[in-house]
């Protein structure tokens, strides 16, 4: 499912360029009591395999729970949060079901059959073709600028619907999976409207 490729250069108009490429699989869901989480499981990445979550509250304060804090101050660099914490993250996965613990935030997602979009688009088409559809059908971007000024893709490999989703809060239950997901403002992308779980690799030029 993954290609192991980490870092590419390109010769630029200041000199060499740095891609950084993220290979993995991001889940996003809203719930009843506000509550917005996106999970990113990645494969295979320049910081290794890990998994860290964005969540925003009911009164839209943004924390990302982060395995490390190297893992967590080149995250935050690019996306904006309120709150950043380093804490200790297990993850169960099944063939189309993750379970995260974090801290005081528990979450499990299913997911069913997924559309494959297996065949390769050069970055322009991502950039352009891509973004426009992603943006009418799904509501998100597939382009764009991070808070540090990283120019990123979204090359999507697969998408499929969340069927199930459940979350608890310090013990609490956060309520229903709500069908379409508010935006939460991470970064110049939001998750797809409809909650979801996506095959891609991100790639981030520095």
């Amino acid at each position: 499912m993954f290609v192991v490729v980490n870092k590419e250069e390109e010769e630029g108009g200041e000199g060499k360029m740095v891609k950084e490429v993220f290979r993995g699989r991001i889940l996003s869901s809203s719930f009843e009591s506000g509550d917005r989480i996106v999970v990113g499981d990645w494969e295979d990445s320049p910081l290794g395999s890990f998994t860290n979550v964005m969540w925003a509250d009911s009164v839209g304060n943004r924390t990302l729970l982060s395995p490390s804090s190297e893992h967590s101050e080149y995250v935050s660099s690019l996306y904006s949060f309120e709150n950043v914490k380093v804490v200790p993250i297990s993850v169960e996965r099944g063939p189309r079901t993750i379970s995260v613990n974090a801290d005081e935030l528990s979450v499990s997602m299913s997911w069913g059959l997924s559309f494959p979009l297996t065949f390769p688009r050069p970055l322009w088409f991502i950039s352009t073709v891509e973004n426009f559809f992603a943006k009418v059908l799904f509501g998100t971007r597939t382009h764009g600028f991070a808070n540090d000024g990283s120019e990123e893709w979204y090359s999507i490999r697969r998408i499929a619907w969340l069927n199930g989703a459940t979350a608890t809060v310090s013990g609490e239950e956060a309520g229903r999976m709500s069908r379409r997901i508010n935006s939460a403002c991470f970064g110049f992308s939001e998750p797809p409207a409809r909650p979801a779980a996506v095959t891609l690799s991100s790639i981030i030029k520095k």
